[in-house]
C-alpha cells in the first residue's frame, strides 16, 4: 500500500504572494549565488509589493529586468570602468555579475523599477481580472429546473 503525501491543503488560503516565502527559498536552493547581492521582499497593502535588491555600484545600464513565464529575472553585470591611473588599496565593494530570479504568483505584474541609492526597487502589484475575482451569489426561494 502506497501512502501519498500531499501539501494542497496547506496552500487552498494562499492567493497571490501569500506563499512568496516556500516561492523565494525554492529559488535559493535552484541558485548557487543567491545570497549575492541581498534583496528584501515587502509587502506594501494587500496587492502591493516591492522586492528591493542591494546594487551597490551598478547603474541603470547594467541592470536588466525580465519578465517571462511568470519568472522575473533581475540580471546584472558591472562594466569595466576602472578609471586610469586609479590604484585600490581596499575594494570592499562588490564588483561581480549576478543574476537572481523570482517566481511571481498568478495575477503579479512589474509596476515599476528605479534605482536609487544603491537600491533597486521593484514594485509588484496583484491586479485580479473580474472573471477570477470570486462572485456572490444570491440564495431565493424560487424552485429550480424540475427533472
Amino acid at each position: 500500500m502506497t501512502t501519498a503525501f500531499s501539501l494542497a491543503p496547506l496552500f487552498r488560503s494562499s492567493v497571490g504572494f501569500d506563499r512568496f516565502n516556500d516561492l523565494f527559498e525554492s529559488a535559493a536552493r535552484n541558485e548557487s549565488a543567491s545570497s549575492y547581492p541581498p534583496y528584501n521582499v515587502e509587502k506594501h497593502a494587500d496587492d502591493q509589493y516591492r522586492i528591493v535588491i542591494a546594487a551597490a555600484g551598478f547603474q541603470e545600464e547594467d541592470l536588466e529586468l525580465q519578465v517571462e513565464k511568470g519568472v522575473l529575472t533581475v540580471t546584472g553585470s558591472k562594466r569595466d570602468n576602472t578609471a586610469e591611473g586609479v590604484t585600490f588599496l581596499h575594494q570592499g565593494i562588490a564588483q561581480r555579475a549576478f543574476k537572481l530570479s523570482f517566481r511571481l504568483a498568478d495575477h503579479i505584474e512589474v509596476q515599476n523599477a528605479a534605482l536609487a541609492n544603491g537600491l533597486l526597487n521593484i514594485d509588484l502589484l496583484r491586479l485580479v481580472p473580474e472573471e477570477a475575482k470570486p462572485k456572490r451569489i444570491q440564495i431565493n426561494g424560487q424552485k429550480t429546473l424540475a427533472h
